[in-house]
C-alpha cells in the first residue's frame, strides 16, 4: 500500500510522524469508454462557448461565480493563489470528542493512518490505545491540495482512521423532509414489527456485501471478450 501523504500528528507537545493511505480501493470500479458505434473510435469532447459557438482551448477559459442569472464574477488564477494554504505537513489536533457524538452525515472521505518509521511506532500505538480505551476521537485540521479540511481521527485496530468532515452548513436538516410528522401507531402492529426486526437481526460483519451488479457486469464483459478472442484468426 502506497502512502499519499506524509507528515505529523500534533497535539499539545506531542508530535508523531505518520503517513496517510487511501482507505477506498478504486480499482474495483468498472469504467467505460465512449466509442463511435460505427467504427469504435474514441469519442472526444470539445469545449464550445454557448454564446458565440466558438470552439475553445484551455487558455480561453476562466472560472466564474454566477451571482444572478447570466451575471458573473470572474475569478482569476492569481485570486486563487492568494488563498492557497501552505501545507505545514501536520495534522493539528485541537480537541477530543466522544466518537458517538459525531453524526454519520458529517463523514466524507476516509483514509488510513500509520506510523512513519520505527521511531514513531511506540508513540503512535500509545495514541491508538488511548483513543480505543477512551472511545474518543481527535478533531483537527489538515491542508491537502491547497485547502484546509476539518478531520476526525479514530482508532481502528492497531491503526487510525481519518475522516474528512463536512461542515455543518453542507448538511441539510432532516426536518426539511416533508411528511415527517409523528403519528400514533397500533401497539399490536408495533410488537409485530419488533418481532420481525428481531428475527432478521445479526451482526454487521456477517452481512454479505457482495456487489451483485458488478459481478454480473464482469460476467458479461468476460463473455464478450471470450467471443472476440475466439473470432480472431490464430497466428501461425
Amino acid at each position: 500500500m502506497k502512502s499519499i501523504w506524509k507528515g505529523h500528528i500534533q497535539f499539545s507537545l506531542v508530535t508523531i510522524p505518520i503517513q496517510v493511505f487511501n482507505a477506498v480501493e478504486n480499482d474495483t470500479q468498472i469504467s467505460f469508454n465512449q466509442l463511435h458505434k460505427t467504427d469504435n473510435g474514441r469519442v472526444s469532447y470539445k469545449k464550445v462557448c454557448k454564446k458565440c459557438d466558438q470552439e475553445l482551448v484551455v487558455d480561453d477559459i476562466v472560472k466564474a461565480y454566477e451571482y444572478s442569472p447570466e451575471q458573473y464574477v470572474v475569478i482569476q488564477d492569481e485570486d486563487f493563489d492568494k488563498i492557497k494554504l501552505k501545507s505545514t505537513r501536520a495534522i493539528e489536533i485541537n480537541h477530543f470528542v466522544e466518537l458517538s457524538d459525531v453524526h454519520p452525515t458529517r463523514f466524507e472521505s476516509v483514509y488510513y493512518i500509520g506510523p512513519n518509521g520505527d521511531i514513531a511506532k511506540k508513540t503512535f500505538q500509545l495514541l491508538v490505545q488511548t483513543l480505543t480505551k477512551s472511545q474518543k476521537a481527535g478533531v483537527g485540521r489538515i491542508v491537502l491540495r491547497d485547502r484546509e479540511d476539518m478531520i476526525l481521527l479514530a482508532a481502528h485496530g492497531n491503526g487510525l482512521i481519518m475522516y474528512k468532515l463536512r461542515f455543518p452548513d453542507e448538511i441539510r436538516k432532516i426536518n426539511d423532509v416533508p411528511d415527517l410528522e409523528e403519528s400514533p401507531v397500533d401497539e399490536s402492529q408495533l410488537k409485530l414489527a419488533e418481532t420481525l426486526v428481531d428475527s432478521l437481526s445479526t451482526s454487521f460483519d456477517k452481512l454479505n456485501f457482495k456487489d451483485r451488479y458488478r459481478d454480473a457486469l464482469n460476467e458479461i464483459i468476460d463473455e464478450k471478450y471470450e467471443a472476440i478472442i475466439h473470432l480472431k484468426p490464430s497466428k501461425k
